[in-house]
Order: C-alpha cells, then sequence, then structure tokens
C-alpha cells in the first residue's frame, strides 16, 4: 500500500487563510485578489526545494482547494528580477516554465509580485475600504492620514512585470497600497498575516466612518409596484437579449445606491478594483424615471449604452490586441431608482455574480462621493487596456461553453410527471431556466430535487389547477419575477378521460375539455401578453397527441380535446407571427414511462377497448406503429426542446408526431 501523499505545512495554511479571506465579500469577491507562501518540498526527484504557491488564475478564493494553488520553483522566479522588463506573453512563459508541475493550473498573472517581496506569507486583497481611500483625487494623501506613513502608495499600474518589480522594492515599509486596486500586506506567519490584512482594513473601514460627515439619507424615492416592475423587467429583458437571451434579476441590496440623488456620477465613478469590469463592464446603466415610464424608453435608453460603449471601443481600437475584437455591448447592471440593481447573466447564478460585484463595486463609489468627493475612474485608455487584457479574459477561457438553453426561460405544466417531467429534465440538462407547473405539488418538488441533483439550476414551482386563470396568471408572473421574462412554454398539462359519448357525463366531457385544452388557451394567452412586452418572439410547443389525428373508440373526450389543441396552436401561429411568436406541436402516442395518464383506470379501459391484457398495453402500440418501437419520454421531449431551440426559428404551424409511426394519425 502507497504512503498518503504529505501535503506542505505552508501550502495547508494558505488554503486555509485564502478560504477565510475568500468568505469576506469585503476583501475580494469572484476570483478577485491572490494569496502566497513559501516553503520547502521535495521535487520528483527527492531534491529540496524552495516553493512558493500562489493563487492561480480565475480560482476563487471562496472555498478554493489545494489545486487552486500551483507551486513553483522560487529561485527560477527570482532569478526574473534582473530582467529590464518582460511582455505579459514572456512573463507568463517564464512562470509557467517554473511550475513544480508542468500540468498545475497556471498561475496568477501577480505571482512575481509575491516572489520578489521577501515575506513567507503575502495577502493581496481588492477591499472595499482600501479602494474606498484611493478611488478619488486626493487618495494618496487620505490614505497616508488613514493608514500612516508606514504604507507605500502605488498609483494605478496594470498588473505585470513592471508592478511586480516596483512593489518588490517596498518590502521596508509596513504594507502597499495599490491605487484601484487594493492591499499588498505579509507576515511570516500565515494566521499574522490574515490578522494583518484584517486589522489594515478595519482601520481603513474605521477612517471613512468617521470622516464622513452624516449628511442623513437622500430622499427614497417611490417605490415602484408590482405591474411596474414586471414590466419593466420584460422590456429590459427584451433590450438586452437580442443576440443572446440572458436572465434579469432584480436585487434590492442596492436600492440606497439606486436612489442616491447622485447617481449618475456614482455610476461614471466606474468600478472600484480593475478586475470588477471582467463580469460588469467598466459601466453601469443608470435608468431614468423617463426612460422607465416611456414605451420605448427602455430600449432606447439600453441602445444608448450600447452606442456609448462601441465609440468607446472605436475610440481605442489601436490599443486592441490581435486577434481580439469587441464585447458585446449590452450593459450587465441597470440601476433603477425605487427598484435597486437588475443584473444580467446567462442563468440566475451569472446575474447574482454580477449583482454581487455591483453591490461592492457602487457602494464603495457611493461612501466616495459621500466622503472625499466624486468617486475617479481610471483614464479611459487603461480603462481599456484592462477591459481587453488577455492575461484577464483568460479567466473567462476557463468557464464552460453555454449549454443550448443557456438564457432562455420556459415554462412547463403537467411537469410533476410522465411527459412533463421528461421535457423538464431534458430542457434543465441543456441549460434552460425553468418555471415547473403541477397540481401535484409533492411530485413536482421531486422532479425539482432530481434536476438541481444532476447539477440544474433550480427550477421555479408553481402548483395548482392550470385551468384556474388565477394559477396560470402566477404561472407566467413567477418566470418574470425569477428570470425577467418568458420565452417559451410547453402547455402539457392533461388528464386522460376514458368512455364511448353515450356513456360520458357532462361533468367528464367538461372536466376533459378544461384540464387539457382551456388549460393551454388560458397559458397561451398569458404568454403571448408577456412576449409582444418583451418584444423578441417566443416559442410554444403544445403537447397533443396522436388522437388528434387518429382518434380511438371510447376515448372520445381526450380526442376531442387534443384535436382542438391543434386548432389552438395554429391559430397561435397565425396570430403570433407577426411578433416573432412560433407555435408548433408533437402529437405523441402511448408514453408510458413515469406517467400518471393511464392511471384511474385509464389503462385497463384502454386495454378492454384492445381486447388485451393491461399488461400487455404497451407492447400492443409499439406493435402497432410502423417502426414497432416504444415511445418514451425522452423520445418527446427531444421534439419539443427542438421546436423551443433556435434550430426551428423558420417553423410554425408545424406538427411533429412521435408516435412511432400510426398512418391513421399522420397530419394532413
Amino acid at each position: 500500500m502507497s504512503d498518503a501523499i504529505e501535503i506542505p505545512e505552508a501550502l495547508q495554511q494558505l488554503v486555509d487563510r485564502s478560504n477565510l479571506i475568500g468568505d469576506d465579500m469585503s476583501l475580494v469577491v469572484y476570483g478577485g485578489g491572490n494569496t502566497s507562501s513559501k516553503g520547502e518540498v521535495k521535487d520528483h526527484l527527492g531534491r529540496l526545494q524552495e516553493v512558493m504557491w500562489v493563487k492561480g488564475s480565475g480560482a476563487d478564493m471562496r472555498g478554493s482547494i489545494l489545486s487552486d494553488y500551483p507551486g513553483l520553483r522560487l529561485s527560477e522566479l527570482l532569478a526574473l528580477r534582473n530582467m529590464d522588463e518582460l511582455t505579459d506573453e514572456q512573463m507568463t512563459d517564464f512562470v509557467t516554465r517554473a511550475l513544480m508541475d508542468p500540468s498545475a493550473r497556471r498561475p496568477s498573472i501577480e505571482t512575481l509580485l509575491h516572489a520578489f517581496l521577501p515575506f513567507k506569507h503575502i495577502d493581496h486583497v481588492h477591499a472595499d475600504a482600501i479602494c474606498a481611500l484611493t478611488n478619488h483625487a486626493d487618495g494618496k494623501r487620505i490614505t497616508a492620514e488613514a493608514l500612516g506613513e508606514g504604507f507605500a502608495y502605488v498609483d494605478w499600474m496594470r498588473p505585470g512585470f513592471e508592478l511586480s518589480k516596483i512593489v518588490g522594492d517596498l518590502a521596508n515599509y509596513d504594507g502597499v497600497v495599490l491605487a484601484h486596486h487594493g492591499l499588498v500586506n505579509w507576515a511570516e506567519d500565515s494566521d499574522a498575516c490574515l490578522a494583518r490584512t484584517r486589522e489594515i482594513v478595519a482601520k481603513a473601514q474605521n477612517f471613512v466612518s468617521e470622516y464622513k460627515i452624516p449628511a442623513g439619507p437622500p430622499a427614497r424615492h417611490d417605490d415602484l409596484d408590482d405591474d411596474e416592475i414586471r414590466t419593466l423587467l420584460l422590456r429590459l429583458r427584451g433590450s438586452v437579449s437580442r443576440e443572446q437571451r440572458r436572465i434579469v434579476r432584480v436585487d434590492d441590496r442596492l436600492r440606497h445606491v439606486a436612489d442616491h440623488p447622485q447617481l449618475d456620477a456614482i455610476v461614471a465613478g466606474s468600478v472600484s478594483s480593475a478586475d470588477h469590469m471582467l463580469r460588469i463592464k467598466p459601466l453601469s446603466l443608470a435608468l431614468s424615471d423617463q426612460a422607465r415610464e416611456q414605451e420605448n424608453g427602455i430600449r432606447e435608453a439600453v441602445d444608448t449604452y450600447r452606442a456609448g460603449y462601441d465609440t468607446y471601443v472605436e475610440r481605442n481600437l489601436d490599443l486592441m490586441p490581435e486577434g481580439f475584437s469587441g464585447h458585446d455591448s449590452h450593459p450587465r447592471v441597470v440601476m433603477v431608482p425605487g427598484l435597486g440593481a437588475i443584473t444580467t447573466g446567462i442563468n440566475q447564478a451569472e446575474a447574482k455574480v454580477a449583482a454581487d460585484i455591483a453591490l461592492h463595486t457602487h457602494t464603495v463609489a457611493a461612501t466616495v462621493l459621500d466622503t472625499f468627493g466624486p468617486p475617479e475612474p481610471l483614464a479611459e485608455a487603461e480603462t481599456f487596456r484592462f477591459d481587453y487584457w488577455p492575461m484577464e479574459l483568460y479567466k473567462l477561457s476557463l468557464k464552460p461553453a453555454p449549454k443550448e438553453f443557456a438564457g432562455r426561460v420556459v415554462a412547463v405544466t403537467g411537469a410533476g410527471s410522465g411527459i412533463g417531467r421528461g421535457i423538464a429534465m431534458h430542457l434543465a440538462a441543456n441549460g434552460a431556466s425553468l418555471v415547473l407547473a403541477d397540481l401535484d405539488i409533492d411530485s413536482l418538488e421531486g422532479v425539482g430535487a432530481e434536476i438541481t441533483g444532476a447539477g440544474g439550476a433550480e427550477p421555479r414551482l408553481v402548483g395548482g389547477d392550470q385551468s384556474d386563470p388565477l394559477v396560470v396568471s402566477s404561472t407566467i408572473q413567477c418566470a418574470i419575477d425569477s428570470f425577467g421574462g418568458i420565452d417559451g412554454i410547453v402547455p402539457n398539462a392533461g388528464i386522460g378521460v376514458p368512455g364511448n359519448l353515450d356513456d360520458l357525463t357532462l361533468e367528464q366531457w367538461e372536466l376533459g375539455l378544461r384540464v387539457n385544452l382551456t388549460s393551454a388557451f388560458l397559458l397561451t394567452q398569458e404568454a403571448i401578453r408577456a412576449f409582444k412586452i418583451q418584444g423578441i418572439g417566443g416559442a410554444i410547443a403544445y403537447v397533443a397527441s396522436k388522437n388528434a389525428f387518429g382518434p380511438g373508440a371510447g376515448f372520445g373526450a381526450y380526442s376531442a380535446s387534443k384535436a382542438g389543441m391543434i386548432q389552438l396552436m395554429r391559430i397561435a401561429a397565425i396570430e403570433g407571427g407577426k411578433f416573432g411568436i412560433r407555435a408548433n406541436a408533437v402529437n405523441p402516442d402511448a408514453v408510458f414511462d413515469n406517467s400518471k395518464l393511464w392511471e384511474g383506470g385509464v389503462r385497463e379501459e384502454r386495454a378492454a377497448a384492445h381486447g388485451i391484457a393491461p399488461d400487455e398495453l404497451e407492447d400492443f402500440y409499439a406493435a402497432r406503429n410502423l417502426l414497432n418501437r416504444r415511445v418514451t419520454t425522452v423520445d418527446v421531449a427531444s421534439s419539443v426542446a427542438f421546436l423551443l431551440s433556435e434550430k426551428a426559428s423558420r417553423t410554425t404551424g408545424c406538427v411533429i408526431t412521435v408516435d412511432g409511426g400510426v398512418s391513421a394519425a399522420f397530419p394532413r
């Protein structure tokens, strides 16, 4: 049995310290900052090597693990200090060659800053309080007043070889403050390093709070009501999703900033730490009341923002790295008085990241404004050089490619079992943000747990009767409240209604129509209203049935309701076309897995109608179709996903049969 691998003490201390720092978002947010420790370890040949472990590029301190901190031969890093200059690419190449494990994670761009400082443990944090000291015209004086003359102050300089050499020469100070960047602190003991980091930041926080002259809270903007918010979300989502669908998310934690009387000045202050622009762009959009209240005001505000970003790119094209082009120009953060912030992303998690960063970056700018005067952004050229810095953009390349339905919002009814469950699982696996509805809330919760257990985004669940207009309205409202809008609906709620026409009661007949058809009409109606406000089209995929074209005796109420659904689909396609709304249907047959359609005596009744035993029914249906195949929920889900996707962007008014081939039910 092989011996367990011994973890160097300095490395374990680094991971533990970094996780504590990462848990405090006033120190670092999402991949920001970096930490290091130095120690000794034997290499693959048993030679004792002096090593520095440093946070890897793109790693997040919060929840970080050992592999997030690659080890490097310190002697090879120190040898680079004698160089006069190194480009980013040259520096990265040299640093990578110093890795103890060539397959390890790429080290931080600030690796040499840590290496050139002769201390065992180093923290570099982008603390809000430190940025509040520096991000204005009098930053150097205020920082000295707050922390004392023992701290060196370095004006903004993009991370790299030159900054590393400058900071390396400041080891005789108590620490280094980097303007628009944060704090570099060190100690010979890991616990002492963390304690000093916290102590210095607390000192800055106390200085800012005591320096500030209490002016009282700004006048509170009137709250927006629910209908105003939903209309705002739909219009905004339509405006920022024209190239790629995006989730939009409200965050009221930024209400105090959004309501600030000098919101425009706060937003103009840009990001508090340059790395924030990687995820929220250099500037946010401050939405005026006038833009919000006018029908086309939000789209015009977004268009103005986009034009401004495109112009900024054009002004700085001479600084654009070779092989790069302009980012998409949509805002990532929109500040809305009376509400807070609305942030965007391809899913809720990404939009939450943007909100967390915006909370810190704009709170810093508001603090600076109220304490020291207008926040001062980086010069535009420096902003652009960071905005399009390959070393920083490398972090984004580590993210997995978006899935097909990333950013898309779909509501599925009857999602607690059978076909609806299969569709929900399939769409979730492909990145969709889902609202799932069913009368059986327990089954619905089970599906939700399955989705999250498989790594999908947590769906929103709506329990209730989908033939109730209030429940249907709440389903679409849930999509808007949770994700900012709606891209597709799958009317699938249904029940089987067996019985010959002369035996059916009026109650049975009306129940079949209400559950199978009226529910689909109500959902269609609510979705179309939302699609129109949103202004980027939409897709409806009705789950009808083979019985719509090929009915059978003893199942008339069900067959009539599904035939009505096909006609509803056609009308939706006709009326919705000019708004970019597509409507199509799938006609499945004999889908049994996880289905409740066959409960309540339906299986037995259908088996009796065909003169077979109930347990022979699935094989009977498979044998009667042209392909002699059983039809599964996965088969239906794949066809529904196609109709909801961009692959079917030129398809509307269509019926796809998913029945194994029943000639009597061919569409015609």
